[in-house]
């Protein structure tokens, strides 16, 4: 008798053929581990070496179903029904090929695959919900949110005072300060996802001017007390056998300041190293060393707990606005570039500013 070829019950309609390439296999149901509910839903994994054709629908069920972990909450927030999102569920699990969730006692339980599948997922709508503020600040201001990236040191030491100068002449603007190392913050301003960036490169990347906003040295910070503190300028032979607190290694600064004492023939007490000046200057302040940072963190920085002394040795230290040329300029970007020249000009005593 010829086999019939009619689908099984359990696959999605819509979604069975004959002769699909995509073969089916029914598990068993009851394994090891299994719930009891779990053995009553048979399931079908799909073998095919196709990458599964997906809706945002079904990711947008998907996310609700993991965020609220109730099938009634997701049902409220999507607008849908119970019924549907367990249809909808069901569907995604049979194009995926595996079950996302296990049911245990009436409740959905997310399996590792759910969990891995949920970062990719929470990636794309994070990407959607920023382009949906962005769109929403587009039409409901007039100008929209001025956003400036930067280096992490500058988003401590300049930006903050940039702003403060800034909010007295737009005090209704709406500014958002991203941190990012280099080369990503290169690479955003030349994808045009900046209004103004601000960092130490010399090179002006793809689509963007660079401006030189500051030229100065690096300086020494000491705990208060330190015996360094009674000179008026540091030369490397005072830093001979004191314990000193380092910027990681590959850091083109720590470079700097290794090869100006290596030169010297000093040795230190090399026991510390971090990536960030703030962290630097927070471990000098514990007394735990003396270390050599940017003029910009150590300005903000100075205080009773931390000493700041010239050196006698110029390591040169420069920052440059980074301004994107293909995007059309916000309309308040030179309020907030003046703003930040005013910062930069008061911040660092004997630092020079380009002319503009």
């Amino acid at each position: 008798m010829p086999r019939s070829t009619k689908p099984p019950a359990t696959t999605p309609p819509g979604d069975w053929a004959p002769g699909r390439s995509a073969q089916l296999k029914e598990e068993p149901a009851q394994r090891a581990g299994d719930t009891e509910q779990n053995a009553q839903v048979p399931r079908l994994r799909a073998r095919t070496e196709q990458a599964p054709q997906l809706t945002h629908r079904q990711l947008a069920l998907f996310r609700a179903i993991m965020l609220h972990s109730n099938l009634s909450r997701a049902a409220d927030v999507t607008n849908s029904s119970q019924p549907t999102l367990s249809r909808e569920l069901a569907r995604l699990e049979y194009l995926l090929g595996f079950a996302l969730f296990d049911r245990v006692r009436g409740r959905l339980r997310p399996t590792a695959r759910a969990l891995a599948l949920m970062q990719e997922v929470e990636r794309s709508f994070i990407g959607l919900e920023q382009i949906a503020a962005r769109a929403q600040e587009l039409r409901t201001l007039s100008t929209g949110r001025l956003r400036l990236a930067c280096l992490p040191a500058l988003a401590h030491a300049l930006v903050p005072q940039a702003l403060m100068h800034f909010s007295k002449t737009q005090p209704e603007a709406s500014v958002s300060v991203v941190p990012l190392e280099s080369p990503w913050l290169e690479q955003a301003l030349s994808e045009q996802r900046f209004d103004i960036g601000l960092g130490e490169t010399t090179e002006a990347p793809t689509g963007v001017e660079l401006r030189g906003l500051l030229k100065a040295n690096e300086v020494a910070v000491l705990p208060p007390g330190h015996r360094l503190c009674s000179r008026t300028v540091l030369q490397p032979k005072d830093f001979e056998g004191e314990r000193f607190v380092s910027l990681a290694e590959g850091d083109t600064y720590r470079q700097a300041i290794d090869a100006m004492f290596s030169k010297a023939g000093v040795q230190r007490a090399l026991l510390l190293e971090t990536v960030s000046a703030v962290a630097v200057c927070a471990m000098v302040q514990q007394r735990l060393g003396v270390a050599i940072v940017n003029p910009l963190t150590a300005a903000a920085m100075a205080g009773p707990t931390l000493i700041v002394k010239p050196l006698a040795m110029a390591i040169p230290f420069s920052v440059g606005l980074l301004l994107p040329q293909v995007a059309t300029p916000h309309p308040l970007r030179d309020a907030l570039v003046e703003a930040i020249l005013q910062s930069a000009g008061g911040t660092i005593i004997g630092a020079t500013l380009p002319a503009h």
